[in-house]
C-alpha cells in the first residue's frame, strides 16, 4: 500500500510522482525536459508541479534511503565545491570514504571553521559512519583549526590523523563531477531552502548509482526503482 500521509494533496499517482523525482535527480535534465518527457508518455504536467514534487521529496527520499547505506570504511576524503544560490557562489562541503561512498554533505554560505565544524560533527553522528583513522583535506586554513577543537571537546577520535595536501584528495574532487554533471542544467538555485532540498535528492540518487544501499546494485536501475518505491510504501 502507498504512504497516503506522504502522498496527500496530491493529483497525480505516487508511481508518476516518484518517476519523475527520479529522473529529474538522477539524470541532466531541466524541468521543461521532464514535462516533455512525461507529456509523451501522456501525463500532462507542467514544470512548476514537478518543481513542487522535487521540492517535496527529494529531502524525504535522502531520509529514508539513509536507513539502508552500508557503512562507511576507510579514510575520509574532504573537500568542497561550489554551487550557485540566489546569483552568488556558496560552498557544497562533501566528502567520501576509502572506497568512493559518499560519507556525508552540507551547504554553508562561508567557507571557514564554523561550517567546517558543523560537516564534520553532522558527519559523525549518522548512523553508517564511524570515527575515521584518516581525515584527508586540502590545506584551506579553516580545517585544522575545526578539527583541533573537535578533538578538544572530545567529540573528534583523538588518534584520527589529518594529512593535508594539494594533491591527495583526488577521489573527492573526482567525485564532486557526479554532482556537477547534474547541477548544471539547473543553472542554479534561487533559495538556500530549494537548494538544500534539491542536493539532498541529487546526492542520495548518487549514493544508489555508487551501489551504497544494501542489495542493491548500482548498475541495476530496476533494482533502484524498487527500492525506493519500496521505502515510500508502494507494492512491488
Amino acid at each position: 500500500m502507498t504512504d497516503a500521509r506522504a502522498f496527500r494533496g496530491f493529483r497525480f499517482p505516487a508511481e508518476v510522482i516518484l518517476w519523475a523525482v527520479r529522473w529529474y535527480l538522477r539524470f541532466p535534465v531541466s524541468y521543461r525536459d521532464l514535462e516533455a518527457m512525461l507529456a509523451d508518455r501522456g501525463v500532462e504536467a507542467d514544470h512548476v508541479s514537478l518543481f513542487r514534487w522535487v521540492q517535496r521529496f527529494a529531502p524525504e527520499l535522502e531520509k529514508r534511503v539513509r536507513r539502508h547505506l552500508r557503512p562507511c570504511r576507510g579514510p575520509w576524503h574532504v573537500d568542497e565545491t561550489y554551487v550557485r544560490v540566489g546569483g552568488q557562489w556558496r560552498y557544497l562541503y562533501r566528502a567520501v570514504d576509502g572506497t568512493g561512498q559518499t560519507v556525508d554533505f552540507l551547504l554553508s554560505a562561508k567557507r571557514d571553521k564554523k561550517a567546517a565544524k558543523r560537516f564534520f560533527r553532522q558527519a559523525l553522528a549518522r548512523d553508517n559512519t564511524r570515527h575515521p583513522r584518516t581525515l584527508v583535506t586540502d590545506r584551506l586554513k579553516s580545517y585544522p583549526g575545526a578539527l583541533r577543537e573537535l578533538k578538544r571537546d572530545g567529540e573528534r577520535w583523538r588518534f584520527t590523523r589529518h594529512r593535508r595536501g594539494r594533491w591527495l584528495n583526488n577521489r573527492v574532487e573526482q567525485d564532486h563531477r557526479r554532482i556537477k554533471r547534474r547541477t548544471g542544467p539547473m543553472l542554479g538555485f534561487g533559495s538556500f531552502w530549494t537548494a538544500r532540498r534539491t542536493l539532498a535528492g541529487v546526492e542520495a540518487m548518487a549514493m544508489l548509482a555508487k551501489g551504497q544501499v544494501r542489495v542493491v546494485p548500482g548498475n541495476d536501475i530496476s533494482a533502484q526503482r524498487a527500492l525506493v518505491h519500496r521505502v515510500f510504501g508502494l507494492a512491488a
